[in-house]
């Protein structure tokens, strides 16, 4: 029988679970198995989280009133060193902001690092330029304070004080995309760990709970970028994400990621693994502007990250199942890379031209898989 989520809506149908609940199992078998003791008020202590994130044996534990193997899985393709530093962060004083490219896994670290520490990856709010400091502190029920005038039930709590008010964690994604002004609005609550509500006389001091802290993350190639104050810099620590460094692990990621993907849609299906070694050679290829044999490239306006790549494997496999045999080929992945290079600039396309002519021809001679890459390639953008 299905799983309702209390508004008569199956589970099945939920697009997306956040972190919390699709591994739940992990998270539980962790806190059966957590040899050391978590800090208030977290779930895991800091080597469980770890472990969570980066991967472990598999535990046994007591799921459902029965004894099971549960997996760990990695989640954060990345140097473990990373995740350390931000766990050590998030035990501390000190706010946390994740810095790097487009599609290095900054929301998806920050998701788990929630997930595994407070139980809850949700409170999370999305900077814009349209983002306000009421996003970040507190609203009102303007109809009820017109009626009632301002007092504590008609006051909407943000995500920020309801991880005080619960001592959790605050997400806050793309944080340079506010306003300097909004930003700011951060100092205060990261320095006092309390937020003023000067409209209520009685009450009008929200006091942070242990275990709060904020996740922000901050996009290096984003347009616009408004750059911190110093005083705001002053309480984070800053840890870059970097783009993954060799080919092996990217396949690892886009293989899995993929894979899970797929599974959504119910279609339980792999793209075959030498489709999935193609794509991460051309991406990396044409990011770094070399070839595997040295033949130098230009580079794109864009950011080729995997997150890109693992978006082109699944709309081949997509591309496969409903207007093709359902096998996936590199002509599917030549069909859907124009778009993840030429964006805005159309200049780009000289780029994967280039790419075609001098590399894929070359390499179309001894490979089927290059040959059918290269012929649709040929076709898509000519």
């Amino acid at each position: 029988m299905a799983k309702s989520d209390g508004n008569g809506d199956s589970k099945l149908d939920q697009l997306r679970e956040p972190a919390e609940v699709r591994h739940a199992d992990q998270i539980e078998a962790l806190k059966q198995n957590d040899p050391d003791t978590p800090p208030k008020p977290w779930l895991l202590s800091p080597r469980a989280v770890l472990n969570y994130v980066v991967g472990g044996k598999s535990l046994k534990a007591k799921i459902d009133g029965k004894t099971v193997e549960v997996p760990i899985t990695r989640k954060f393709f990345g140097e473990d060193a990373i995740v350390e530093r931000a766990i050590v962060t998030l035990a501390s004083e000190r706010a946390l902001l994740l810095v790097g490219e487009p599609g290095t896994g900054k929301s998806w670290l920050s998701e788990h690092l929630a997930a595994a520490i407070s139980g809850n990856s949700t409170l999370t709010i999305q900077g814009t330029a349209g983002t306000t400091e009421e996003h970040i502190k507190y609203s009102w029920n303007i109809a009820r304070v017109i009626a009632e005038g301002p007092n504590s039930s008609n006051l909407i709590p943000s995500p920020t004080m309801v991880a005080m008010r619960e001592g959790s964690l605050l997400r806050f994604e793309e944080i340079t995309r506010c306003v300097p002004d909004v930003q700011d609005a951060l100092v205060s609550i990261l320095s006092d760990k309390a937020v003023a509500i000067p409209e209520l006389p009685d009450a009008n001091m929200i006091w942070a709970k242990r275990g709060f802290n904020i996740i922000a993350t901050a996009n290096t190639r984003d347009q616009g970028v408004n750059e911190l104050s110093a005083a705001l810099k002053r309480r984070f620590n800053y840890i870059y994400i970097p783009i993954i460094a060799d080919q092996k692990t990217e396949v690892q990621v886009v293989q899995q990621r993929s894979t899970e993907l797929l599974e959504r849609y119910d279609m339980p299906v792999r793209v075959p693994a030498p489709i999935v070694e193609m794509l991460t050679t051309i991406f990396r290829e044409i990011r770094e502007g070399k070839t595997n044999d040295g033949v130098s490239l230009k580079k794109p306006s864009t950011t080729l990250s995997t997150a890109e790549a693992i978006s082109i494997a699944l709309d081949a496999a997509l591309h496969a199942r409903f207007f093709g045999s359902g096998q996936i080929t590199s002509r599917h992945i030549a069909r859907n890379l124009v778009g993840s290079i030429v964006k805005e600039n159309l200049e780009d396309l000289a780029v994967l031209k280039e790419y075609v002519v001098l590399v894929a021809k070359k390499r179309a001679v001894t490979n089927k898989e290059w040959q059918e890459f290269h012929d649709e390639m040929l076709a898509t953008i000519k």
